[in-house]
């Protein structure tokens, strides 16, 4: 049976923020989530990507009980939280959500975006369930991950945590994973391994409010929600067919390269995998393209690829993701993707 959302107005919207380093494996997570969600709510999901191009929403297939919001290019728990509240009170209006899902950029820190959500703009409105941090027990084979300070905070932030990537894992890795967790204060709710981004959705719908926010929910009907300016998408750069969008961009001494196409461009898969490969295999790599063999949705991390049929048809995309100075030439790599093209594979 559907909920009256008139009835349960007066009910602060619950909210799960999923934080995690690149590559820790969030949008899985949040797909396996959602396709074991209750049938009687309707979930809004807003993903952050550090790259410009936003691929992760191709990721997730339409339908009525889920809205999937993409906010790329940046951190909204910084450069983008005046962004971000524009698109929350549109969303809130708009869809009247159960549940709320946010899965911030790996590169955020979730300091800006908790304070956001628990501002003046969203009492009564919101209610933070629980902070979970994904974690991949390899990252703390790398000295460099352990010394990142957005990584260490994404975990001591969280009220919870998630091992990740565990089929990639050792046993040895997972017990060092969570002795590193146990040592954290305060001590977390939980700590449960996610395989293959597996989490129980009981971890998730039973979960408490993350802090105690009597003085900030205010009684009765949703407080009147407001914004100077409400922002209902990015400003989108309509790409023409043969003529990409290219995107840069470089904060926290990572960079990103991508490109979106028309979707009458077509490529050839086996050259663009081919192509894939070729690069240095530490590389974040995610892409969904119009291809001979359908629409196929690309995803690299941590050195492993993932291919699989796509939804998505509002454009091509490709993103790439690394430390600041180690992506590759954009002019080069642009022409290689030029090659990858229908038309210039088979020579017309």
């Amino acid at each position: 049976m559907q909920r009256n959302h008139q009835q349960d107005s007066a009910s602060p919207i619950p909210v799960h923020v999923l934080t995690g380093f690149l590559g820790s494996g969030k949008s899985s997570l949040i797909r396996h989530l959602v396709a074991n969600k209750p049938d009687d709510e309707r979930w809004a999901i807003v993903i952050n990507e550090f790259g410009q191009v936003g691929i992760d929403q191709a990721m997730f297939e339409s339908r009525r009980d889920v809205v999937v919001k993409g906010l790329p290019g940046g951190c909204l728990c910084c450069q983008l939280a005046f962004v971000l509240q524009a698109a929350l009170v549109n969303l809130i209006r708009r869809e009247r959500p159960d549940r709320l899902i946010i899965e911030p950029s790996g590169l955020g820190h979730p300091a800006g975006l908790l304070d956001l959500l628990r501002g003046e703009a969203f009492q009564g409105v919101l209610e933070i369930r629980e902070v979970i941090a994904l974690l991949d027990p390899r990252r703390l084979d790398d000295p460099r991950s352990r010394q990142h300070d957005t990584f260490r905070d994404q975990l001591l932030m969280a009220d919870a945590v998630a091992l990740t990537m565990i089929d990639l894992t050792t046993a040895a890795q997972r017990r060092k994973a969570r002795h590193y967790v146990d040592a954290m204060w305060p001590p977390k709710r939980w700590v449960d391994e996610a395989p293959y981004g597996r989490l129980s959705p009981s971890l998730l719908l039973g979960g408490p409010a993350a802090f105690h926010d009597s003085e900030l929910v205010q009684a009765g009907a949703h407080r009147q929600l407001t914004s100077a300016v409400i922002l209902d998408d990015f400003v989108y750069r309509e790409p023409t067919p043969g003529q990409p969008c290219v995107e840069t961009g470089e904060s926290l001494g990572y960079a990103s390269l991508g490109w979106r196409w028309h979707p009458s461009d077509r490529f050839s898969l086996d050259a663009l995998t081919q192509l894939l490969d070729s690069l240095d295999r530490g590389m974040r790599i995610k892409g969904v393209w119009h291809t001979d063999s359908g629409w196929q949705l690309f995803n690299r991390s941590g050195g492993r690829s993932e291919l699989s049929p796509s939804a998505w048809r509002r454009d091509s995309r490709l993103e790439l993701i690394g430390e600041a100075g180690t992506l590759p030439d954009s002019q080069a790599l642009g022409q290689r993707l030029v090659e990858c093209q229908l038309a210039a594979v088979s020579g017309d």
